[in-house]
């Protein structure tokens, strides 16, 4: 893409400068949205405009397979002049600081050190400034591993049985079960294995149980219908609501560009929680807002093969924007803007992936189930 010589100016003025030392040729090297196979000579990336970006590599074999990729987020400051090592014994970039000589002989020698430098991709600039507007420098420090690297594949380590993540219910409430099914029996079968600490994303944790404590029978059953009572008790959690969509937005490019599953995972039960919810809706209006227009967007860049699934008929993002668009209509206290926003936005999915928002209402009606009061 040809860059506006003004914009270039400014961003040879103004742009931070990430220089990569020792870095072995045939590494994919790669920030935000594009990567590439570095030669010989490569020492970094120029002219990268202020702001949070995401640099991510993988190392190479002797036999050309690429090892699983290792990002990090950096908050470029204007004119930053960002230097890092190759660790060739780790097949990674150190944490270590580079000595403050090595950095000075750097700049002192920038007109020849510039033509080894490859410049930011410019195309990208735009769309990588919206699918991370939400997110802010405090939010990548609370979020980001305690190593500073998001690992495409987690370092795991032995563990006991009981400290095994599983993500389900409790080990001894399936002992308890008379039935096990297939892949409780699986489970059983693996490993007892758990990230190593310090190398897992430090996402906010989502509460299990769906109701308070004094909820009786009737209650239980309402807020397992409606996400609301969760959604609100893990917006409080953060410093400010609107936060909950700037950690959608870091987990869905650690995904995108970090290849990392656990993020991905997190990106959908974050879409399952704010979906599920309605009573909350006009509450938190402004943030249904944010989350529909950041959604949009996402769904543009996940990848083929992915997308492949999610759009099929029993795909999760369907299924639940299917019940968000029918709370948002059928709730008298959702005001206008946001329905008509919801409205246009069916319309755009429809004619982009064929989903059918026709009959949202009557759906709504017929899934739900009879809530029998015992009191």
């Amino acid at each position: 893409m040809e860059m506006d010589q003004n914009v270039a100016r400014a961003l040879l003025t103004e742009g931070a400068t990430l220089v990569l030392l020792d870095v072995p040729p045939n590494t994919d090297v790669g920030i935000d949205l594009k990567s590439w196979t570095v030669g010989h000579n490569f020492k970094g990336i120029k002219m990268i405009s202020p702001g949070i970006h995401f640099v991510h590599y993988s190392a190479v074999n002797k036999f050309g397979e690429l090892a699983p990729r290792v990002g990090f987020f950096h908050d470029f400051q204007k004119s930053e002049f960002l230097v890092r090592r190759w660790d060739n014994e780790e097949e990674n970039i150190s944490s270590e600081t580079v000595p403050e000589e090595t950095i000075q002989r750097l700049r002192d020698n920038i007109k020849e050190l510039d033509r080894y430098l490859g410049p930011y991709p410019y195309e990208i600039l735009k769309p990588w400034i919206k699918l991370t507007n939400g997110i802010s420098a405090s939010l990548i420090t609370r979020c980001s591993p305690l190593s500073g690297y998001v690992r495409s594949a987690l370092e795991l380590e032995h563990c006991s049985d009981a400290l095994r993540p599983r993500g389900r219910e409790s080990e001894s409430k399936r002992k308890r079960s008379s039935r096990l099914t297939m892949e409780d029996k699986e489970e059983q079968l693996l490993p007892d294995l758990k990230p190593t600490p310090g190398t897992e994303l430090r996402l906010t944790e989502i509460p299990d149980k769906h109701y308070p404590d004094d909820a009786t029978p009737s209650e239980i059953t309402r807020h397992s219908l409606d996400t609301s009572y969760v959604l609100d008790t893990t917006l409080k959690k953060l410093r400010e609501p609107v936060e909950i969509i700037g950690e959608m937005q870091l987990t869905f490019v650690c995904f995108l560009a970090g290849q990392s599953f656990d993020a991905f995972e997190h990106w959908k039960k974050l879409i399952i929680l704010i979906c599920g919810a309605d009573n909350v809706i006009p509450q938190y209006r402004f943030i249904y807002m944010e989350f529909l227009q950041a959604l949009e967007l996402e769904l543009s860049y996940v990848p083929e093969d992915v997308l492949c699934d999610i759009v099929a008929s029993n795909n999760f993002v369907y299924r639940n924007l299917c019940k968000l668009f029918g709370n948002i209509e059928s709730n008298s206290e959702v005001d206008g803007r946001l329905k008509s926003y919801a409205r246009r936005l069916q319309g755009r999915l429809t004619a982009k992936f064929l989903w059918d928002f026709s009959n949202l209402l009557e759906e709504a009606e017929d899934e739900a189930p009879v809530i029998v009061n015992l009191e």
